[in-house]
């Protein structure tokens, strides 16, 4: 058997998760005909049956479940290595950094001081995006490092534990639960969150304070997070009983890179001063 192309996973890819040759070619910009010919080429040349076609629809055999894992996985490396290739070649180097905006326990700061001290270190580059978009970016060689928190999908990456934290509940100043010092998650039963209020919608802080305000909503940050954003109208107390957030700065697994070594050396030590500081 000759080696796979991406050309070829490109094809049987686009066809698997449309499950329609029309569909597919139209994706890839080229005819429908040459599509189906390098389907059973690639076929041939594999020795097995990749999709099962009816003249009502296309389904994938085992076989093609497993290609289209594994081809998704080989496209997604071949198109970050051309990423980090080109970002490597830039003539000014920079340290690309992604995070969630204020999801850093409080160490953003800190963590670029000391960074910037080291050696190895380059000009940062901050990119702040919403949840669940880090590790992405790390995958498909849009960032160099990131400050994620737990869990995420560390397919192909490293990380190191920060810092825990637990988490608050924001609520109306004039919410009868403020006059208590804690509450648990059966208190807040049936409060609307902002995903709850807006699921197709990412709300940006100022929209979700003012919200939280009115009353309409409650919603669950970090205590760092609220440490830095009091407001007399909003009342954070603690919940007993909510998960605590888990800080982490991750990497892709196979980086060499000086910076982001330095980087990383630099979180974990301002992460271990921070923990024997008084709270």
């Amino acid at each position: 058997m000759s080696d796979l192309e991406v050309r070829q996973l490109r094809y049987f890819v686009a066809v698997a998760e449309e499950l329609h040759f029309g569909r597919a070619a139209e994706r890839l910009g080229m005819a429908q005909p040459p599509l189906s010919r390098a389907i059973r080429d690639l076929e041939r040349q594999l020795g097995v049956q990749l999709l099962v076609r009816t003249t009502r629809q296309v389904t994938l055999t085992d076989a093609g479940e497993v290609l289209l894992r594994d081809g998704r996985a080989v496209l997604e490396a071949v198109a970050a290595a051309g990423r980090r290739a080109q970002h490597a070649g830039n003539p000014e180097p920079t340290l690309r950094l992604t995070l969630k905006a204020d999801y850093d326990a409080g160490l953003l700061p800190q963590i670029l001081a000391l960074y910037e001290q080291d050696d190895a270190a380059i000009p940062v580059s901050v990119h702040h995006g919403g949840r669940d978009e880090q590790a992405p970016a790390l995958r498909e060689g849009r960032a160099d490092v990131a400050l994620i928190t737990l869990p995420f999908d560390d397919r192909d990456i490293d990380y190191e534990v920060l810092v825990t934290e637990p988490k608050v509940v924001a609520l109306a100043a004039t919410d009868p639960l403020a006059a208590r010092d804690t509450l648990r998650m059966a208190d807040l039963s049936g409060r609307p969150g902002p995903d709850d209020l807006q699921p197709q919608r990412r709300m940006d802080l100022s929209q979700i304070f003012s919200l939280v305000e009115l009353g309409q909503i409650v919603w669950f940050p970090p205590e760092s997070v609220a440490l830095r954003h009091m407001r007399p109208d909003i009342a954070y107390r603690l919940v007993t009983d909510l998960e605590p957030t888990t800080v982490t700065v991750a990497w892709p697994r196979e980086a060499r890179s000086r910076a982001v070594a330095a980087f990383v050396r630099a979180a974990t030590t301002v992460a271990d001063r921070a923990l024997t500081r008084p709270r």
